[in-house]
């Protein structure tokens, strides 16, 4: 049974079945853009599905033909021309916003699934390369966008998109404000896989299922150690590794799992 979760604005979509909760933009006339209103609401919806003890795992995606296009620019000048802040204090709230979305999604304990049915451009496209995994149609791409508008870039989209195709492309990538367009950016590491365009709602969710199947501590951990394999050096990981092993080894999933083995049978595990 499909539940709904209120995000606070029609703006933003969120629903739960089978453990997976899917959140969607819903702002198809303007591409999905982010904005004053979806925008927290988004914040506000990933603290909730992670104290959400049902949920395993979380599909961001977008209604309509785009996944995000970034930040409204339509709405830039009215907001300079209003912001009477420093210098400082407008850098310290853009470090905070940063830190509550996508440093929020890139640390969350649950797998995250961008599912892009079109553009992530701008900040979406930061939004999107802060998930686990990536799954784009046919028509999806990438624009960073920023240069365009004279901008350098934010919420973590250039050092994310170095992690997945290094400095020399990610520098290509931002400078040029090119799209990257679903087959390279699948032969570059930026999504994982690529579907047909009516497909791809039920294989994003196909792929969260199985996820959401699995053992939610173990795979908590495992994001835990991938992620910390970007920051650290071997030794360190190894024994980041050696303390999760132990401890996901005392845990009644680890013991279901063995018992299902021997019984040849599918684990049913319930996260402890």
């Amino acid at each position: 049974m499909e539940r709904v979760v209120d995000t606070g604005t029609e703006q933003l979509l969120c629903t739960v079945r089978d453990h997976v909760a899917t959140i969607s933009f819903n702002r198809p006339e303007r591409r999905n853009a982010l904005g004053d209103i979806v925008t927290p609401a988004l914040r506000n919806i990933l603290l909730v599905l992670e104290a959400d003890q049902d949920v395993r795992a979380i599909v961001l995606t977008g209604v309509g033909k785009a996944f995000c296009a970034g930040g409204d620019v339509k709405g830039m000048g009215a907001v300079r021309d209003t912001d009477n802040r420093t210098v400082d204090e407008k850098i310290r709230d853009l470090q905070h916003r940063q830190h509550g979305l996508t440093l929020r999604l890139h640390e969350l304990p649950k797998p995250t699934i961008a599912a892009l049915p079109g553009a992530a451009a701008g900040a979406g496209m930061s939004i999107a390369l802060a998930c686990d995994i990536r799954i784009g149609a046919e028509s999806a791409f990438f624009a960073p966008g920023f240069g365009t508008i004279g901008l350098s870039g934010d919420y973590g989209g250039s050092w994310l998109l170095t992690q997945l195709v290094g400095p020399a492309r990610a520098k290509e990538i931002y400078f040029s404000g090119r799209r990257v367009a679903a087959e390279e950016a699948l032969s570059l590491g930026m999504l994982n896989r690529v579907v047909p365009d009516d497909e791809l709602g039920e294989r994003a969710a196909e792929l969260a299922r199985q996820i959401a199947n699995g053992p939610p501590l173990a795979i908590r951990y495992m994001k835990q150690n991938i992620n910390r394999a970007t920051e650290a050096d071997f030794r360190t990981c190894l024994d980041w590794e050696a303390d999760r092993q132990v401890r996901t080894a005392r845990t009644e999933d680890h013991r279901e799992a063995v018992r299902a083995f021997i019984d040849k049978r599918p684990p049913e595990f319930r996260g402890n």
